[in-house]
């Protein structure tokens, strides 16, 4: 658990911002469920994430917001195996992702418009539509 988890270049969570702690799984799993702590509890300090711009920590933070203990810490888990050692690397994985995510700008919306054609058929639907419900209607003499 010492080692920091590297993202991308000059991003990296240092070691001394990772708390890990192995916890028994919930679910199936006889003895072994009862026994053994496989899942895995890892909880990373956001602030002491190295080489993050302002936006990409503030992205991040939109991220994780229903992630959070009540420190503000980010609180990840994984209990995918039965082994301790993969669920760690597999919670080290989900952070990882989390701050690769936040590292991607959103794409610029720009405005656009139908195509003519395409408003053209739209209006064309409509109206064969609104004939056939009024080819429905009871008539009065």
């Amino acid at each position: 658990m010492s080692e920091a988890i590297v993202v991308a270049g000059a991003v990296r969570v240092p070691a001394h911002a990772l708390t890990m702690r192995a916890v028994r799984a919930s679910g199936p799993g006889g003895q072994n469920v009862n026994k053994v702590a496989t899942k895995v509890e890892l909880r990373v300090d956001l602030d002491a994430i190295e080489g993050l711009s302002a936006a990409a920590r503030a992205r991040l933070a939109t991220l994780t917001r229903g992630r959070l203990d009540a420190e503000g810490r980010l609180f990840v888990t994984s209990q995918a195996t039965r082994n301790q050692a993969r669920n760690v690397e597999d919670a080290r994985a989900k952070v990882s992702s989390l701050v690769a995510a936040a590292l991607r700008e959103p794409r610029t919306r720009r405005a656009s418009r139908p195509p003519a054609g395409a408003r053209e058929r739209r209006l064309d639907s409509k109206k064969r539509r609104a004939a056939l419900k009024r080819g429905r209607a009871r008539m009065d003499d």
